[in-house]
């Protein structure tokens, strides 16, 4: 006998043969907050996209719709954050509901999954709704076929928490530490074992780290120098919103979150929003002593131009003059959104500056901060370690080299150099120093630990790597250098 509804009697909402009522066919219910996080998860693996760049446009679209409001919003960001964050630590449980390979799933299928996994295992949203609501993101955006396959494994998963699925699918650590370590905090093993092999110690240390990785970093503002205080950032914020950085005088933490550009003083430039660790290598760089004239700075990779700001108005302070130097032609144009209303002179100018257009020995200071692989700011996008591969290291190192020769055939001697970068591997932090050093000659490096007064745990120098789970900033690293012949 033919279980299927005849032509007959398709949508009459009776089965072909039993006479029973059918289900009618219900549309799915359309939820904004999980629909606009599934279209940031869509971006991220389609175009490469950053979620921080994709999320708050969309976001604030969305508010302008009637019926989303702040909770719809922190639901959507706590989903789209939290998945990029955990992606590898849901993907082995994922693999193991599943009776294929976790490469034959539809990268859609996947995304859907694990904005489930997550809801299920790293929020408190009951197990029913959970599932319920992921359910019904499938039919929506994949189809009912679908959403039947995404249910069925989110059953599976519900079985467990999070501890009792890190058992079974995590290897021990005894056996595999660097896989364990990968498995439990969502990290890749070659990231794990970079990280690692930076840091140095035991076990404590690079699991403090990881964790690091995986918490939502606060938001910091920073007083930009000549245009206000911190301590007037600070009464605009409101103590209830806002405390006193932890190391930079110029800094302020937001503590309920929030959009910074709320605040009058993010929009009109007085203030800006740039990580503590960001703020303390250009106050190193400006601090660092030099030997005779202090009237010309160069920010010699300033896109998007946080640095080059607080630069620029500390140049200002002291009577001199800042040129920050940008290869792209559009992110020079931030450089100049970022500076404008600098109470001192200054230049914005679109340069390679692996072929600069400025004469040798011109400048007092140097600021270099290197394009990288961007490995000391995965709180901030933690879609960064799954986009970026060991290979990725073969590229940036020869410019990371060619930049910071730039750096120092550009400042004078006497003048100081500061080589930063926003990734704790060894090989874009001390193995590019020592090579350069080693092959220009006529310049030293100089102790930055003291120009980062009262910060702790900075090593043993002359250099500073700073943490996250040390310092609450990103992991930025600075060496300066001065040239001396």
């Amino acid at each position: 006998m033919n279980d299927q509804p005849t032509s007959s009697n398709r949508g009459a909402g009776k089965s072909g043969t039993s006479g029973k009522p059918g289900k009618p066919h219900r549309r799915p219910k359309k939820d904004p907050a999980r629909i606009l996080a599934f279209e940031v998860l869509r971006a991220v693996d389609e175009r490469d996209a950053y979620a921080n760049l994709v999320l708050p446009p969309l976001l604030k679209k969305a508010r302008a719709k009637e019926g989303f409001d702040g909770r719809d919003a922190a639901l959507a960001t706590e989903l789209v954050y939290g998945t990029l964050r955990l992606q590898g630590t849901y993907d082995a449980i994922v693999a193991a509901c599943i009776d294929r390979p976790l490469r034959e799933v539809d990268p859609p299928v996947l995304d859907v999954l694990n904005l489930g996994v997550h809801q299920l295992l790293g929020t408190r949203i009951p197990t029913h709704a959970a599932v319920s609501a992921s359910v019904e993101l499938a039919r929506v955006v994949l189809g009912d076929g679908r959403a039947k396959f995404v249910n069925a494994v989110l059953r599976k998963v519900s079985q467990h928490d999070l501890d009792a699925w890190l058992e079974r699918v995590a290897p021990p650590y005894d056996e595999d530490p660097e896989d364990h370590l990968a498995v439990v905090h969502s990290h890749p093993r070659w990231v794990v074992s970079a990280l690692w092999d930076s840091l140095g110690g035991g076990r404590a240390g690079i699991e403090d780290l990881l964790e690091a990785d995986n918490e939502r970093p606060e938001v910091t503002l920073v007083a930009r120098p000549g245009r206000t205080t911190a301590e007037a950032v600070l009464a605009e914020v409101g103590e209830d919103s806002g405390l006193p950085g932890r190391w930079s005088p110029y800094a302020v933490r937001l503590t309920e979150g929030g959009e910074p550009g709320a605040f009058d003083v993010v929009r009109t430039g007085r203030a800006g929003v740039q990580d503590e660790g960001s703020q303390l290598v250009a106050l190193a760089l400006a601090n660092a002593p030099v030997e005779g004239s202090d009237s010309t700075w160069l920010d010699g990779c300033a896109g998007p131009g946080g640095k080059a700001a607080m630069l620029a108005g500390l140049a200002a302070e002291r009577g001199a003059v800042l040129l920050a130097s940008e290869k792209q032609t559009h992110r020079a144009g931030l450089v100049g959104k970022a500076l404008a209303g600098n109470p001192g002179p200054y230049q914005v100018i679109a340069a390679d500056g692996t072929r600069p257009p400025w004469r040798s020995g011109t400048f007092d200071r140097v600021l270099m901060d290197v394009p990288c692989t961007g490995l000391g700011a995965l709180r901030r996008r933690p879609e960064a370690r799954w986009r970026r591969r060991p290979e990725d290291l073969d590229g940036f190192g020869p410019l990371q080299r060619s930049l910071l020769r730039t750096a120092l055939d550009s400042v004078r001697v006497g003048g100081v150099v500061g080589y930063a970068t926003c990734s704790p591997h060894l090989a874009e932090t001390r193995a590019v120093v020592d090579d350069v050093l080693k092959s220009v000659g006529g310049a030293e490096l100089i102790d930055a630990r003291p120009l980062m007064e009262g910060v702790p745990a900075l090593g043993d120098g002359p250099d500073v790597q700073l943490w996250p789970h040390l310092h609450g900033t990103d992991a930025m690293y600075l060496a300066l250098i001065r040239r001396t012949a």
